[in-house]
């Protein structure tokens, strides 16, 4: 079969996959509170009553040196009037990133609710505390992970980095107070927030929050 065969196949078979395939919830934008940040906690309860995997799993994107963009599945640490934290180390890919561009995304979806959450804004790290207490919060293997500060290298042999690990949490069951200064707290403090709620009909529903000097602004969007 040729390639353009195959990848008519392809496409048909994508278009075959089923989506939305549960009753979805309701959504009205006209009821929906004034700040984001308690209709984001009203979703992602939702979520996490009707026990979706991973509710509060993220993607973060953000760009590097060149202007090429990055993304990856983190984990929400918190959410506040400040804006949504989450948590990395320094010498990683995306710590050097936002070094650079201190601007990122963070995208929600729980896809058997069909609804998304896209949020943009600046990011900044947090105090030498809250580093730390994120850092201890973490398990003992999590935190001697971190301390070999090797994330995303190239790795030629397991076993080295086993033994690295080895060496690092027996530090940290020696030290349990040690803290690897370069962990960090980042929150992301959104000019914009959106919710999405998707309908089986594909006539979704979008409701934008735009940051003003005034507060937020609420402004429903064509699906």
């Amino acid at each position: 079969m040729s390639d353009r065969g195959q990848g008519d196949r392809l496409r048909s078979w994508l278009r075959g996959i089923e989506v939305f395939a549960g009753p979805l919830p309701d959504f009205a934008p006209e009821q929906a509170p004034e700040d984001p940040v308690r209709l984001f906690l009203s979703w992602l309860s939702d979520a996490v009553a009707d026990r979706l995997r991973d509710p509060h799993a993220m993607t973060l994107s953000t760009v590097d040196e060149a202007g090429d963009p990055d993304a990856r599945v983190l984990i929400l640490k918190g959410v506040d009037g400040g804006g949504w934290q989450f948590a990395g180390h320094g010498f990683s890919p995306k710590g050097h990133q936002l070094a650079v561009h201190p601007r990122a995304a963070l995208t929600f979806y729980w896809p058997e609710h069909g609804r998304q959450v896209r949020l943009r804004g600046p990011v900044t790290p947090g105090s030498a505390q809250d580093n730390a207490e994120d850092f201890l919060a973490r398990s003992a293997t999590a935190r001697a992970e971190a301390l070999l500060a090797r994330q995303s290298q190239y790795l030629a042999d397991p076993a080295e980095r086993d033994q690295a690990l080895e060496k690092a949490l027996a530090m940290v069951e020696k030290e349990p107070s040690l803290v690897d200064s370069a962990w960090t707290l980042y929150t992301l403090s959104p000019m914009e927030v959106e919710f999405w709620q998707g309908a089986k009909n594909r006539v979704h529903t979008r409701l934008r929050y735009e940051r003003t000097p005034n507060g937020w602004e609420r402004l429903r969007l064509w699906s």
